[in-house]
């Protein structure tokens, strides 16, 4: 049976797998992990009474776990997993979904290699990590979407030692240091970039960004970043990074994932002040998806959602920037076959309710008490 603290269990669907939730106007997008379930639409305006609305699906071999709306226009990644089908690009498919029920594929914009991973996109601009011909690892790129037959490239930014057609050598192993998901607020854009730590872009002019900053903490810890969440308000008269690293691919046996509190006042020079484990973990190294995974993108208080991969939903108080607090969880039962949890995503819709998607099956809907 599922564990929880504070937190009550208002709504569930059996889904496939997923990677992203995103819920617009009482309709919510999941993007799921393995081929070939590829987007799920869902009307959620009743918790209780789930419709499923349209399913997507996606060629062997790729796989479109991330999912964003805005305008109208869904936008999802297409990502290679496997050589199957090597026919079949890596990129992104945008839709009209005017209509959710029956979404219309507008265009799909390829690129070479793996293709996009995470991205942001907030209607007209998208903030991503395509693999591109010439560079190592997946890089920065800004997509302008106004006409969403045409996408434009905009700008890039990639860290020194990845554009290996330009003669530049990465100081790094394989794909180490890679953009992982950038996440604009104002004229910047918090960019994490896997065992490379985040940077601080400035992109007043989206032509050429500029590095304002970069902190990369792996090693001495072995997480990758996986998550640079800003804040939209002060907490004691300063300015926040939340920094979640991903319990995946450690660099060697060490501590799970954590969640970590960044003082960027002054952003050209970030510190990290804090570091948020769960209480009952002590440190020593366990099974992978153990960890921290994905805080809510979009922070509007002090209490953060946090998908905490087998640990479930844990909501922590960061209101003390300098010593955060957990105040209540939620621990779903496995997925079938699974034998844990494996909380991927959150989100927090208008109403307040909270969507927590499992990588292996489920969507829960749960609010606090």
């Amino acid at each position: 049976m599922s564990d929880a603290k504070g937190i009550r269990q208002v709504g569930h669907v059996d889904c496939a797998g997923g990677g992203q939730i995103i819920v617009d106007r009482g309709i919510a997008y999941v993007g799921h992990i393995d081929a070939p379930n590829g987007t799920s639409i869902f009307d959620v305006k009743d918790p209780k009474n789930l419709k499923r609305l349209a399913e997507l699906s996606i060629a062997p071999g790729l796989h479109s776990h991330k999912v964003r709306v805005g305008d109208g226009i869904m936008v999802i990644n297409r990502e290679r997993v496997s050589p199957e089908n090597p026919q079949e690009m890596g990129g992104l498919d945008i839709f009209d979904i005017e209509n959710p029920a029956d979404p219309k594929l507008i265009t799909r914009w390829e690129t070479p290699g793996k293709g996009v991973h995470r991205f942001d996109f907030d209607g007209r601009y998208f903030y991503g990590s395509p693999t591109v011909e010439g560079y190592r690892g997946n890089i920065m790129m800004i997509l302008d979407l106004a006409d969403p037959t045409r996408p434009e490239e905009v700008g890039r930014w990639w860290m020194e030692g990845q554009w290996t057609a330009g003669g530049e050598e990465p100081s790094w192993e394989r794909s180490a240091h890679r953009c992982h998901h950038p996440l604009r607020s104002g004229n910047r854009l918090y960019t994490s970039y896997w065992h490379g730590g985040f940077v601080i872009l400035d992109i007043a002019d989206m032509s050429k960004p500029k590095l304002i900053s970069h902190l990369d903490w792996s090693p001495p810890f072995p997480s990758p970043t996986h998550s640079a969440v800003p804040l939209p308000f002060e907490l004691e008269g300063h300015k926040f990074l939340l920094v979640a690293d991903e319990d995946v691919q450690p660099l060697f046996p060490g501590p799970p994932a954590m969640l970590w509190m960044v003082d960027i006042t002054q952003e050209d020079r970030p510190v990290p002040v804090a570091s948020h484990q769960l209480a009952h973990l002590d440190g020593s190294p366990q099974p992978k998806q153990t960890g921290c995974h994905q805080p809510i993108e979009k922070v509007t208080s002090p209490e953060v959602p946090v998908a905490w991969f087998a640990n479930g939903l844990r909501i922590i108080d960061i209101s003390r920037p300098h010593a955060t607090r957990e105040i209540a969880h939620y621990v779903p039962d496995p997925a079938p076959g699974a034998k844990r949890a494996a909380s991927n995503d959150v989100f927090v819709d208008e109403r307040g309710l909270i969507y927590l998607l499992d990588r292996f099956g489920g969507l829960e809907i749960v609010e606090r008490m």
